[in-house]
């Protein structure tokens, strides 16, 4: 049975991926390195302080057949390499064919924005975001379901 993990550091849909979770059937875990209240059907995974430890404990319990919710490109990667569908919380599916390009690009604008070419970060959060991702986690469950 597949399971989500949800990369809980700054994640604005755990309760939607909580509802969408349950509609299938599916466990949720919450993997974060401080308490916090998560919706009901979840299960908080606290890890330790230190730098990537959510990270690192999700790629290494996520696998085939799981879900991982995360806008962390290099835990993408992880997480596909393992065998895992991926979703970030805009909606963006990253597979074997976009995680190069995704991890080429956010090593791009790192060095911009280290030298001062590029400011700010990503549009707000907004209805459009959280319906594509409402869709995508839809269709990624119900692909896992079926074991496609």
């Amino acid at each position: 049975m597949p399971l989500v993990y949800i990369d809980a550091d700054a994640c604005p849909v755990k309760g939607e991926t909580c509802r969408v979770a349950a509609r299938h059937g599916v466990g949720v875990r919450v993997v974060a390195n401080t308490f916090m209240a998560v919706p009901a059907g979840a299960e908080l995974v606290r890890v330790g302080d230190g730098f990537d430890e959510a990270d690192d404990w999700i790629a290494a319990h996520a696998g085939p057949g799981d879900v991982v919710v995360t806008d962390d490109i290099p835990l993408a990667g992880r997480c596909l390499a393992a065998g895992a569908r991926v979703v970030g919380s805009r909606g963006r599916e990253f597979t074997e064919a976009s995680i190069g390009d995704a991890l080429a690009t956010r090593e791009v604008l790192s060095q911009l924005r280290e030298h001062g070419l590029v400011s700010g970060g990503p549009a707000p959060f907004g209805p459009k975001d959280r319906s594509r991702f409402l869709d995508r986690l839809d269709t990624m469950l119900r692909a896992a379901l079926r074991g496609g």
